[in-house]
């Protein structure tokens, strides 16, 4: 039996949906096996995912109790943890406070294990985007594109924390990851845009309705697909003079697939039936642009291995 302490900590990990991680998680760990191919070493890989599982839960605790009187509100989300008092909002702060002293903690690792001092110095930074993104709904509807930037924040976080500096290939990654976020969460504000009215909020949904919300989010993962195109040509450590990433490659029109039909199925749908009807083709973005990463980092150690 689970003890009133052990029960707040699984309510915790619920209403955070901490396997939602997987949406940002596959882009981080494809810039990663980019940053260093053909994959980093063990403890700077488990250092990446650390650091980016206790951002995300500060962010998503820190969202919660921000939003938890919004949230008793809403049909859609009243039965959420905090609202129908299954969870205490201090011990959701609580959690989510210690999830950032991890994170910006963390952050300082890469400096014991790669020498890099800029991970933590731009934690601060990137940890108040995260939590600043809670508050953005209640003056621009912009807070999709601040969603998207949160996101995007993880290759580009990777790529600094393994090399020690910027280059191109994860502010292009970046910003196809702030594209495609902001498109699905559009589409995901469909089913609360008669609340977002009622409260005041700004989305994108409550701002230009369904069908020019539809729109935007079309436009927005054309966009992403095109930023993503040039990444399977552009230099890496592995390829300084550039490559042909024929995973990558394969990957991206398995994505641009993905995201047609994901589109397709929003039409067929009200706005209320859109989040449930599209969210495992979503997920599968991310994913597919880490299969094709890893197919061609195994098909550049073969290369090597023959040479």
């Amino acid at each position: 039996m689970l003890t009133p302490l052990s029960r707040q900590l699984v309510e915790f990990a619920r209403t955070i949906r901490l396997g939602h991680t997987l949406f940002a998680l596959p882009f981080a760990l494809g810039t990663a096996l980019l940053a260093e191919p053909p994959c980093p070493d063990a403890r700077a890989l488990a250092l990446v995912v650390a650091c980016l599982v206790a951002a995300r839960t500060a962010a998503m605790g820190v969202n919660r109790v921000a939003d938890a009187d919004l949230d008793a509100r809403n049909p859609r989300t009243a039965g959420r943890a905090i609202p129908a008092g299954r969870l205490s909002p201090r011990v959701a702060l609580v959690l989510a406070l210690a999830s950032s002293g991890a994170f910006l903690g963390l952050a300082w690792g890469f400096y014991a294990l790669r020498g890099h001092a800029w991970p933590g110095l731009l934690a601060p930074a990137f940890l108040a985007v995260l939590v600043g993104y809670s508050w953005t709904k209640r003056f621009t509807a912009l807070a999709h594109g601040v969603l998207g930037v949160c996101l995007g924040l993880a290759p580009v976080g990777v790529w600094v924390a393994l090399r020690g500096r910027l280059d191109a290939v994860p502010l292009v990654v970046g910003a196809a990851v702030l594209c495609w976020t902001a498109g699905f969460d559009i589409l995901y504000s469909l089913q609360d845009a008669e609340v977002d009215r009622r409260e005041g909020l700004h989305s994108a949904a409550a701002r230009l309705g369904s069908r020019g919300a539809r729109r935007v989010a079309a436009a927005l993962h054309a966009l992403t697909v095109l930023l993503l195109a040039p990444v399977p040509l552009m230099a890496t450590p592995a390829a300084p003079e550039g490559r042909t990433g024929v995973g990558s490659l394969l990957a991206l029109g398995a994505i641009a697939a993905a995201l047609v039909v994901l589109h397709v199925r929003a039409r067929r749908r009200t706005d209320a039936e859109v989040g449930a009807a599209i969210f495992p083709l979503n997920a599968l973005v991310s994913i597919l642009w880490l299969a094709g990463v890893v197919v061609d980092a195994v098909a550049g150690l073969e290369v090597r291995g023959r040479v």
